[in-house]
């Protein structure tokens, strides 16, 4: 087999439709801008009326059957729109009904997602690739974000299914015959993934791959690790033996529930809500029908590109979920979800964008909502919050019936000039946040220490937290700050922002360098498995961090399996946890790994 590459410091990156019609606006719909008053105002005006759930998908979501002609053909189209589009905006799900499908490679470029319509992953075999290859970018996946392959069953036609994949880009309830390869052509670098719900018959092979975490699945074998791979409820995984090599495995996940999604009962669309498991392990469908409940889409407003914030508000007060579609969402007002149990599902990498200094998203002190799917895009406005689960205070409890965020993206910077004080605030306790990548823009457009300026990314106050697969870079201040007691990370991939100008501008005090992932002073139990966090300072590489990870000395705050790495000597860590573990040093980006805390 093929060895991975030594680590290059050069290869990462520098591094339903409504009773009421509504407007054809295309894939960018903007709401209290100069574009909404070319837009019809009858939305707003029949805000007030009963909505109606269902209807169809909108534009942008294509269907396929196995007696569909020219499937290949447009497959072939939405990739050549999408597969340098890092920053665009079209947006694609594309939804293959049960049944089988032979002689297909399906290319996922940017915000384009490929789902299975049945209500197993094997219900829906395609006797071909659903392929993800780095040639967009001289065989460097490790900008290869924002796309997604779901619950479809997959015979490689060499027997190896490519998925080189970075950031924001889930392989969730996927059936491999066959091996899966998670690096480039050529081995370039990729630099991170995830794998939940999944079979893989033959070997994972992540090569090159930097990080990865892989939740509640079964392969057949895992190859190699490079930095950071991290499983917990996989069934084949292999054994722990972090630091070398740097596997991290947790027999059982704490607590689950899958995403939703979307599937056919005969001609009927509904949407899959998976039930909630304790220590879990292995797949959710492996032996049967699934665990869990099913919504009429009669039961969904169907958001489509036009929907404003009053209409989508509007559909959630009286009672229904909501289902977005691929495109572009300007909103005036945050969409605010305040009853138990509402879903709020994107396809396609719908994305939210808050105009004049809105959050995006808010959900109340209420057990059971479930978001998913989503892209949220700071405005140039600075919003204080972006997306707040709970307000500030909450203080009901919701073991029984979580909240859960999954397939959660925010960005920050890179479309165009951002800003926001706290990307995700959680106050709700018993929050699982299953799959999240909070990013500070350090390449595109409107990017800059102060130019797309963001403090926090993610913001823990509630108890009884669990993040799984917790992806978090490039913030001014704190990438992660958890107040709230017993709170669990399993796996956590940080960059400390690479733009820090000078040592004196991410001075926390007396100490040098904001940490990556810090507990709070107060907290008396917390918990993480498999978190690591590099540093790049390209414009000021002297600048030290005292420490990657920071947490008080308690017997309840334990740690295992962390590290840091300086990428190419570009600053320097002075420990790892507090004052525990060895310095970076030197040009290698050679880790320095602390296996527990305390």
């Amino acid at each position: 087999m093929p060895t991975p590459p030594a680590p290059q410091p050069s290869r990462r990156r520098v591094l339903a439709a409504a009773a009421v019609a509504l407007p054809a606006a295309g894939l960018l719909a903007r709401s209290g801008t100069a574009a909404a008053a070319q837009t019809p105002a009858a939305p707003d005006r029949a805000a007030d009326a009963p909505l109606a759930g269902g209807g169809d998908l909108g534009p942008n979501v294509i269907v396929f059957d196995p007696g569909t002609r020219g499937i290949q053909a447009k497959l072939d189209e939405i990739f050549a729109r999408q597969e340098r589009a890092q920053f665009g905006s079209g947006r694609y799900a594309v939804l293959f009904k049960p049944g089988t499908y032979h002689g297909l490679n399906a290319q996922l470029g940017f915000y384009t997602s490929i789902m299975g319509l049945g209500l197993s992953p094997d219900d829906t075999l395609i006797n071909g690739d659903v392929t993800v290859d780095a040639g967009w970018f001289g065989g460097n996946a490790t900008q290869n974000f924002w796309r997604s392959a779901e619950n479809l069953a997959l015979k490689p036609v060499s027997g190896t299914n490519r998925f080189a994949v970075s950031q924001a880009a889930p392989f969730r309830r996927m059936h491999v015959k066959g091996n899966l390869n998670l690096a480039p052509d050529g081995y370039g670098w990729a630099s991170g993934g995830y794998i939940a719900d999944s079979r893989i018959d033959g070997t994972v092979q992540p090569y090159s791959q930097q990080q990865w975490y892989t939740r509640d699945s079964s392969v057949g074998g895992w190859l190699n690790g490079v930095w950071n791979m991290v499983f917990s409820g996989v069934e084949g995984a292999p054994a722990q033996s972090f630091p070398d090599p740097a596997y991290t495995t947790l027999r059982t996940t704490p607590v689950s529930r899958e995403k939703p999604f979307l599937y056919l009962d005969g001609a009927e669309y509904k949407v899959f809500l998976p039930a909630l498991r304790t220590d879990a392990r292995g797949t959710t469908w492996g032996s049967g029908t699934p665990k869990g409940t099913s919504l009429p889409l009669s039961r969904f407003y169907v958001v489509k590109p036009g929907a404003t914030a009053a209409v989508i508000n509007a559909a959630a007060d009286q009672g229904l979920h909501l289902l977005f579609t691929p495109g572009v969402y300007h909103v005036d007002r945050p969409v605010e979800i305040k009853r138990a149990g509402t879903v709020v599902l994107g396809l396609g990498y719908a994305t939210i964008v808050p105009d004049g200094g809105v959050s995006a998203l808010k959900v109340a002190d209420v057990g059971g909502v479930r978001i998913a799917g989503l892209l949220v895009d700071a405005g140039p406005r600075n919003s204080e919050v972006l997306i707040e689960i709970g307000p500030a205070g909450a203080s009901a409890g919701h073991a029984a019936d979580p909240v859960t965020v999954q397939d959660v993206f925010v960005r920050i910077g890179g479309a165009g000039a951002g800003r926001a004080t706290t990307s995700l605030v959680v106050n709700s306790h018993h929050t699982i946040i299953d799959h999240t990548w909070i990013w500070r823009a350090d390449h595109g457009d409107g990017v800059g220490w102060e130019t797309n300026r963001a403090d926090y990314g993610v913001v823990v106050n509630g108890d009884d937290v669990l993040a799984t697969g917790l992806f978090v870079e490039h913030f001014n201040k704190y990438d992660v700050q958890w107040n709230g007691e017993r709170g669990r990370t399993v796996f956590f991939q940080n960059e400390k922002a690479y733009d820090a100008p000078n040592q004196a501008a991410v001075q926390d005090g007396a100490t040098r360098g904001f940490a990556a992932y810090k507990v709070a002073g107060s907290v008396t139990a917390h918990e993480g498995w498999g978190l690591g966090s590099y540093c790049f300072y390209k414009d000021d590489p002297t600048i030290v961090q005292d420490h990657g990870f920071a947490a008080p000395r308690r017997p309840g705050v334990k740690f295992h399996d962390l590290l840091v790495v300086s990428l190419g000597g570009k600053g320097q860590y002075a420990h790892v946890l507090n004052d525990t573990g060895a310095p970076t040093s030197g040009t290698n980006t050679v880790p320095s790994k602390v296996v527990s805390y305390p």
